[in-house]
């Protein structure tokens, strides 16, 4: 997003410590400009009606009255873009979930930063992100994220997940907040070949999407999540004779970090062709199997989350991931479905008209 002037923004926590870290990190960001704080949602509100910001930072817990409920009451109020900003995601597990769905437009975590990052490191980018909604009053409060999502899965749009030791469960909550009409999902889970199509049967019968073992050449198409056969073939995502279509490429090639189908591999091969249109995910599993692709999803402008420790079966290769700065959010597993879709319909408000 450019913008001819600074979006100005309100600052809402009821730490002066924090404002004040938040208004320095903030104020090196050129694109916005903190033109109040506010340490209670009463005083938030004065700044509100008085200055008319473009975007509010609302942490969660505050004095009162919590975040959640000021939200509830911005958003009927006076709608507008809100990012909610919370150190505690990993212990509020339904708490990003709740916030999407009341109409918050981005979230971030006070503890997500990466090794020898300042203090809200990326908050600057939630705030332009969370600025784009304000274009676009029509997508209401109330609306499903099924029929949010569907502008995201015409603009191209792919999911990529991988997971490993826990994976299976992992993966069954994620895709059960899935619509019928999700984005091309892609997903490599390590198992062997003969409990893969046994797996991707089990998810097609309890999920909405259409679950499917990948197939060479298959075109990835909204609505389907195609899963990679364990064993003897990497699955990798590469572009078709038609603009914008992307098909399943599956490679006999030598084991990666020791697996076949390898994470990495489907990571690095959606960085290639899918680049800012991808959402790069990466779940429970040892060791550290798609920290580096997912990493380059991430330096080519692909959305990216992992899941965090607390809700971890092993938290081998998402710890990877966020250590090597690969991670733009961690966040809960319960919290991961509803952000995939979020994520989605975010890129197709930057790309639709």
């Amino acid at each position: 997003m450019s913008c001819s002037k600074p979006l100005t923004v309100v600052v809402v926590d009821d730490s002066l410590t924090t404002r004040a870290l938040i208004a320095a990190a903030l104020k090196r960001d050129p694109r916005v400009k903190v033109v109040g704080t506010a340490g209670t949602p009463f005083e938030a509100r004065d700044l509100i009606v008085r200055l008319n910001p473009d975007v509010l930072t609302l942490d969660y817990e505050m004095p009162s009255m919590n975040g959640l409920q000021f939200l509830e009451k911005i958003m009927r109020l006076r709608p507008m873009p809100v990012v909610m900003v919370s150190g505690r995601l990993s212990s509020h597990q339904g708490l990003v979930e709740q916030a999407l769905r009341m109409g918050a437009a981005e979230w971030y975590s006070k503890m997500a930063l990466g090794s020898g990052e300042e203090p809200f490191a990326g908050l600057g980018d939630a705030i332009v992100r969370a600025a784009t909604t304000k274009n676009h009053p029509s997508v209401s409060i109330g609306e499903s994220l099924g029929a949010r999502v569907m502008a995201a899965t015409k603009t191209g749009t792919v999911v990529g997940i991988g997971a490993s030791t826990g994976g299976v469960e992992a993966l069954t909550d994620v895709l059960e907040h899935f619509p019928t009409d999700c984005p091309a999902t892609v997903i490599v889970q390590h198992m062997p070949k003969q409990f893969s199509e046994s797996f991707a049967r089990r998810l097609d019968r309890i999920v909405k999407p259409d679950v499917r073992l990948a197939e060479e050449g298959d075109v990835l198409k909204p609505g389907v999540v195609y899963v990679a056969s364990g064993g003897e073939r990497h699955l990798r995502v590469r572009c078709s004779a038609r603009p914008g279509e992307y098909v399943c490429q599956l490679v006999t090639a030598p084991p990666v970090n020791g697996h076949r189908p390898s994470v990495d591999e489907l990571f690095y091969s959606l960085a290639a062709t899918v680049g800012k249109n991808a959402v790069g995910v990466i779940l429970t599993g040892m060791e550290c199997d798609g920290a580096q692709g997912l990493l380059a999803m991430r330096h080519a402008g692909a959305c990216t989350i992992g899941q965090d420790r607390a809700s971890s079966v092993i938290y081998g290769m998402p710890r990877a991931a966020y250590e090597l700065g690969a991670v733009d959010t961690q966040l809960p597993l319960s919290a991961i479905g509803p952000a995939i879709l979020n994520l989605c319909e975010r890129r197709s408000l930057e790309t639709y008209p």
